[in-house]
């Protein structure tokens, strides 16, 4: 019997992150409800960071307070800093995600700081989540590739979840944010952090930029990994890293484990639903195979060859 995996849907922030034109706020809490429908237990429903820098996400509060919260489901918010901690925890947020980038160059970047400066705010949100009731989680993007310094010594992954361990944050993202990584890469990664830090929870965060994500995907389950985010329709990517494309869509890992005999406990069809529904809507920033091919169990083959 495989181990299930938890599949968590961040389209209503990585994948709305990305597109330019305006995403009405009750368009943005009708996909989270329907989201909410389909089965998910972990949504990342938006970013409390500054709204010049992610305009589209500026509506996080109100999103919150118009969407529904009749399920047992964490909404879990990416915060930058403290500023940010205040706003999700006023907004009534279950989880946050601290933001990190693995690589100086990528950081100055994504926040206007160095690594280790940018996590000088984390001891205070990390003691602020604990009084306030509220889970935080960490991550480390570019992990697998960095855009402007290639490849990253996993002796900066361990120094980082170090620093982590330190505060007693220990529920760590590792990001495919360029989508650089290869299955030999996450097994090699995933392997060495989880021997040295036995008491944390890892997860993936993976990007299809080059095909390789569902390869992926099934490395870091070889490798102990239950936990993975993607987005539906296959929308997404990170603002800060040139010709960056979205994350793997859900549809996609969901059919692809379920197919393997993995259980995700998603209703894969009303997932679909949707996933055309967003593909038709936003085709530009879209990218799934599922959509455009079918669940496998909607192909039937007559004896001669010929789809009935």
């Amino acid at each position: 019997m495989l181990d299930p995996v938890m599949i968590t849907e961040v389209s209503p922030r990585d994948g709305f992150q990305i597109i330019k034109e305006n995403i009405p706020t009750n368009d943005k809490v009708n996909i989270i409800n329907r989201l909410i429908d389909c089965g998910f237990k972990q949504i990342e429903v938006t970013s409390f960071v500054h709204p010049n820098a992610v305009p589209q996400l500026s509506d996080a509060s109100e999103v919150l307070k118009r969407m529904r919260r009749d399920r047992d489901v964490i909404f879990r918010a990416l915060i930058p800093n403290l500023k940010g901690l205040e706003r999700a925890i006023e907004a009534g947020v279950n989880k946050v995600k601290l933001m990190l980038s693995s690589t100086d160059s990528h950081s100055l970047h994504n926040a206007n700081a160095r690594t280790l400066d940018a996590m000088k705010d984390f001891p205070g949100i990390s003691r602020s989540c604990r009084e306030a009731g509220i889970k935080a989680s960490g991550s480390i993007s570019v992990a697998f590739g960095c855009p402007y310094e290639g490849h990253v010594p996993i002796e900066r992954h361990i120094m980082l979840c170090e620093k982590y361990d330190e505060i007693g944050i220990t529920d760590i993202s590792l990001a495919d944010t360029t989508g650089m990584a290869n299955p030999y890469a996450i097994k090699g990664i995933v392997k060495t952090l989880r021997e040295k830090f036995p008491h944390f929870h890892f997860s993936l965060h993976l990007h299809n930029t080059r095909g390789m994500a569902f390869a992926n995907a099934v490395a870091g389950y070889e490798a102990g990994i239950r936990d993975f985010d993607s987005s539906i329709a296959g929308l997404g990517g990170c603002p800060y890293v040139p010709l960056a494309t979205g994350n793997i869509a859900t549809e996609d890992i969901i059919h692809g484990f379920e197919e393997m005999g993995i259980t995700t406990n998603i209703d894969l069809d009303a997932v679909l639903v949707l996933a055309r529904e967003v593909q038709q809507r936003f085709p530009y920033y879209a990218s799934s195979f599922l959509v455009k091919a079918g669940k496998n169990s909607e192909l039937s083959i007559s004896p001669g060859g010929q789809r009935k």
